[in-house]
């Protein structure tokens, strides 16, 4: 199959307010509605997808779904719209769907959500840790503390909460799958916050890959590069949108469609010995 031609910069300035809607992004993102065909590596599988309403998330949810796998995911309740798209693309694929609003860095609400997918899918047996909050900072004088804690509240507090929650219901073979960053190893200064929680979900993959090996649980992580996502008008600079990606040999963005694959490697039996891994998905660009 070849390669689709892929949009490149320069791309039309636009900014949203976070978390952002795929609706209103141009180009729109591929999530893989159209390309990604399943081959079975996840028969029989039940996953939760935390921000699997947009983005790479949508693109994780379409593919396990298409690979056999039934489908949790947790979206903000402001991204309704874009969940239930890919509800029915979940539910297209012959695959149970199940769509609930929460915010993970709500305690009480994390523990529902897991609470609730057990009971809708009957069990779990892979968690991805994929949603995150991003904001672009001018100057290091605009990062406030308030900012800076609801950063940390998201993308690294709540992964951590899931996975304490969803480790009991996991299965010897069960995997945790982390969407980290290339910023956690080659940080970008005006998303500071963003940069050093993604630090922080990189060194927590690797301790929790060693403390749960006994359980037979596996953790690992991708670390995208630039990748065509809401965040991405939603969480940065006018002009950086614009010239987007453009840093990278490839010449542009990925697309949320071309991680995918990497998430259903990591979550197969086939990686049974994987675990601790980085996966970068970078479209070439060089990380330390």
């Amino acid at each position: 199959m070849a390669v689709p031609q892929y949009p490149e910069p320069p791309f039309k300035p636009q900014q949203q307010s976070f978390p952002g809607k795929t609706s209103e992004m141009d180009p729109r993102p591929d999530h893989g509605e159209q390309s990604y065909k399943g081959h079975n590596q996840l028969a029989g599988k039940k996953a939760l997808i935390t921000g699997g309403d947009s983005g790479i998330g949508a693109a994780v949810a379409i593919a396990y779904a298409r690979e056999g796998a039934d489908v949790a995911i947790a979206f903000l309740e402001s991204e309704k719209d874009d969940a239930e798209a890919i509800g029915k693309l979940i539910r297209a694929a012959g695959q149970k769907a199940v769509l609930i609003a929460c915010d993970i860095s709500d305690d009480a609400q994390a523990e529902q959500l897991v609470k609730r997918v057990v009971h809708e899918l009957g069990g779990l047996d892979v968690l991805v840790n994929n949603a995150a909050y991003q904001r672009y900072y001018q100057s290091f004088d605009e990062i406030t503390i308030d900012d800076w804690r609801k950063t940390f509240d998201t993308n690294v507090h709540a992964v951590f909460n899931l996975t304490r929650l969803c480790v009991p219901h996991l299965q010897d073979g069960g995997s945790v799958i982390n969407t980290a960053s290339v910023n956690s190893k080659k940080p970008t200064p005006n998303l500071l916050p963003y940069s050093t929680t993604k630090g922080a979900v990189a060194n927590l993959t690797i301790g929790l890959a060693g403390l749960l090996a006994e359980k037979g649980i596996r953790v690992n992580a991708v670390l995208p590069g630039p990748i065509w996502t809401p965040f991405i008008p939603a969480g940065m600079a006018a002009e950086e949108v614009e010239q987007f990606g453009s840093q990278t040999p490839f010449g542009r963005p990925g697309q949320p469609a071309e991680l995918a694959s990497a998430y259903v490697m990591l979550a197969a039996d086939g990686a049974s010995y994987t675990s601790g891994a980085l996966l970068t998905v970078s479209g070439g660009a060089v990380t330390l």
